[in-house]
């Protein structure tokens, strides 16, 4: 027989872990292979396991869906699997969440969910971390580029659906990648119906954002289908003279080849221009000092400027006996050109700093394919399934960079035109890194009953990493033809609604730091083993998680250090780096109109090194606590108003130079209020860090990256759908 075109793409991931959730209920006119259950409550997690496509590709995007929640999610498992049948930890920021509190780029998102950490600078140039590590790459419908704060390559969000987030190592498909996890933007999708919207807002330090968002079929037939979303966003910054302009052009084709063959094409482009501002220095003992919150230790010829391209295709088919292929590429390719001055030391007893300039160019290009198939297949009654597929990446970026001494300055007088522009000659850096991996992985869900999955996978990975200097001519290299990274999980179904899961999973990690005797460093691993408890309430509307965590990281780059001085570009590998921690996160709609999400993150660091400089693990709190919700009323002298609130704290943070700067913790309120005018005009006004505290979000050293928070402001907004 033939299946729906789309509507009942074929066992997936989600049949990983072969859940009832994921497989109850297909049409009823399904033959190939159905098995009864034992049990006759409706409410039990299986009643009929047919294998016949995968309910998870018909689910409707988060857009359409609303909410704070999703029921499942593609991150570290190829296909869609249910959040409560993925045995790591993953939290899902929908297009709800997105818009309620205002969030352009994927840092601002990141202060908001719970389990990450950033350390911020301009907008779309922050680090973002978890569980101490920071994630250097991100990955769009699963295909993986780098990021890097520096280079302004943090994403906007105006063209995804969602977020996905999974914490902690991941090698099985991403092998190649940091230990904090893997982030995954899932693309805002071409509609069959026509649809569209025009947001704007305006508020605090001329902050504005207009967005417009059209889709809908192109053929008559509906064959074909469209997207496109171009958005622009502004602000003067609450800092003096800290401009921020960020741009984003999407456009994106669906194109049905057959009732069960999809190409999907896809362009995306994201443009920044940013004055930068790397915060205020404290004293000479690290002593944080009392500057106004706008004081800005930058010039007036600060600047940054990058560019982003991304292209995209896909080919995807659902096969008759259930099988689900998938071929897809994206090619990225970017650029930043920057020059920007900030202090260089701490304000000593007369007032005084000195200042310097730093000017780069940055070129970056990377490719990723990936090719993979699934297959359910009936055990005891039950369906397991297998995943096997083959990727492949190449990263290439030059970067050159300089430094240039300005001179001495007054804190107290200090104006940003103090200093005339200079020309940077690019004697700090300038060289030339590659990347490139090619991996075959397979993964099989096993369900010898029905409560129980049991998951175990395998990579195998050839990489071969490269580094020019061209400052002083040299290169070096490292390549490994069979690098094999295994991963393990179970998951267990306690109830209809909760499941016990655990996990062991690796990734390594290729360096291009170098050694005194300028060769490169042998590859990062780390290792991972996380036990947990995952709940889904109210029909997969409210999921909670509770989870402990177990991480080691072995090799990790730190520069050297010699008679208290970091030696330039000279590194040595660490012994290991031991995380552990616990986190609780539970979000979704708890009751009728009113929806939720609160996390809590305790992290422990045991740092085993000496002589090397671990300036990031300090910067992490050990205690982190994020709340947001909102609701909705209806009937009533209030229906159609909104009201929300959230609540973001950190327990204290320091520095590991010396001397040490401590920052206290704080804990920041913001609240909103909306109201539809009609089914088609929203309104809304958000007001951030409503008790105006004054808080330091980041410190670096006594010379710089030592970061306010934002005032108090507020943002009015209205959004028209057509």
């Amino acid at each position: 027989m033939s299946l729906k075109p789309l509507s009942s793409l074929m066992i997936g991931a989600a049949l990983l872990h072969a859940s009832p959730y994921v497989l109850a209920q297909s049409t009823s006119d399904a033959t190939n292979v159905t098995a009864s259950s034992a049990s006759e409550d409706s409410n039990a997690r299986l009643d009929t396991l047919t294998i016949e496509g995968n309910r998870l590709y018909e689910m409707v995007a988060s857009e359409q869906s609303g909410g704070y929640t999703v029921d499942a999610a593609t991150v570290g498992t190829k296909t869609p699997a249910a959040l409560r049948d993925i045995p790591q930890s993953i939290s899902v920021v929908t297009r709800d969440t997105i818009e309620d509190q205002n969030l352009d780029t994927l840092d601002e998102m990141a202060k908001r969910t719970p389990g990450m950490r950033v350390l911020p600078n301009d907008s779309g140039r922050s680090s973002i971390y978890s569980r101490g590590y920071e994630y250097d790459e991100y990955n769009i419908d699963g295909l993986p580029a780098p990021m890097t704060s520096i280079n302004g390559s943090v994403p906007n969000l105006a063209a995804f659906d969602r977020v996905e987030i999974m914490r902690g190592p991941s090698g099985l498909f991403n092998s190649t990648s940091e230990m904090g996890g893997i982030i995954n933007l899932v693309r805002k999708r071409p509609t069959y119906d026509f649809q569209g919207h025009v947001t704007g807002r305006y508020g605090s330090w001329d902050q504005n954002y207009l967005e417009t968002d059209i889709s809908g079929p192109i053929d008559a037939a509906g064959r074909i289908r469209g997207r496109m979303v171009i958005s622009d966003d502004d602000t003067n910054g609450y800092v003096d003279h800290n401009e921020n302009t960020n741009q984003t052009f999407y456009g994106a084709l669906d194109i049905d080849l057959d009732e069960n063959t999809m190409l999907s094409l896809a362009y995306l482009r994201q443009h920044r221009d940013i004055t930068p501002s790397n915060g205020v220095p404290t004293d000479t003992d690290g002593n944080l000092l009392d500057f106004r919150r706008s004081k800005y230790f930058g010039a007036d010829w600060n600047n940054f400027e990058s560019q982003s391209n991304d292209w995209i295709a896909e080919l995807t088919h659902q096969f008759d006996n259930g099988g689900y292929g998938r071929i897809a590429t994206r090619y990225s390719k970017r650029n930043a050109d920057y020059k920007y001055a900030y202090t260089f030391s701490g304000v000593d007893a007369n007032n005084e700093a000195s200042m310097v300039a730093l000017g780069g160019k940055v070129d970056q290009e990377s490719t990723s394919v990936d090719a993979s198939y699934s297959q359910p297949f009936q055990t005891f009654g039950n369906v397991s399934e297998f995943v096997v597929g083959s990727d492949y990446k190449r990263y290439e970026t030059e970067t050159r960079q300089g430094v240039s001494r300005l001179g001495t300055i007054n804190v107290n007088t200090y104006s940003s035109d103090q200093f005339d522009e200079p020309d940077i000659a690019y004697t700090r850096t300038n060289n030339r890194n590659t990347l490139e991996e090619y991996g075959l992985y397979s993964k099989l869900t096993f369900r010898p009953f029905q409560p129980l999955a049991l998951i175990a996978g395998g990579r195998v990975s050839s990489y071969d990493v490269r580094t020019t200097n061209y400052l002083n001519d040299t290169s070096g290299s490292r390549s490994d033809d069979s690098r094999f990274t295994p991963y393990a999980g179970a998951v267990l179904d306690l109830d209809d609604h909760h499941s016990l899961y655990a996990s062991y999973s690796e990734v390594f990690d290729p360096q291009t730091y170098t050694d005194a005797n300028g060769g490169l460093l042998k590859p990062r691993e780390g290792t991972q083993y996380e036990v947990g408890v995952k709940g889904s309430y109210f029909n997969g509307d409210l999921n909670a998680r509770i989870s402990a965590f177990r991480l080691y990281d072995e090799n990790r780059a730190a520069q050297v250090v010699e008679n208290g001085t970091a030696v330039s570009g000279v590194y040595a590998s660490v012994g290991k780096t031991r995380m552990q921690g616990a986190e609780f996160e539970l979000t979704g709609t708890f009751l009728p109109n009113w929806d939720v999400i609160v996390g809590y993150t305790y992290l422990d660091i045991d740092i085993r090194s000496e002589g090397t400089d671990d300036t990031a693990f300090v910067l992490m709190p050990k205690n982190q606590f994020n709340l947001w919700t909102q609701y909705g009323f209806e009937g009533g002298m209030l229906d159609g108003f909104h009201i929300g609130g959230g609540v973001t704290a950190l327990s204290d943070f320091h520095t590991s130079s010396s001397p040490r700067v401590n920052a206290p913790g704080y804990a920041v309120v913001d609240a909103m209020v909306g109201y539809d005018f009609t089914d088609s005009l929203k309104g809304q006004l958000n007001f951030n860090n409503i008790f105006d505290k004054t808080y330091f979000e980041r410190v670096g050293s006594v010379s710089t990256f030592n970061m306010y928070g934002a005032p108090s402001n507020v943002v009015a907004s209205l959004r028209y759908d057509f």
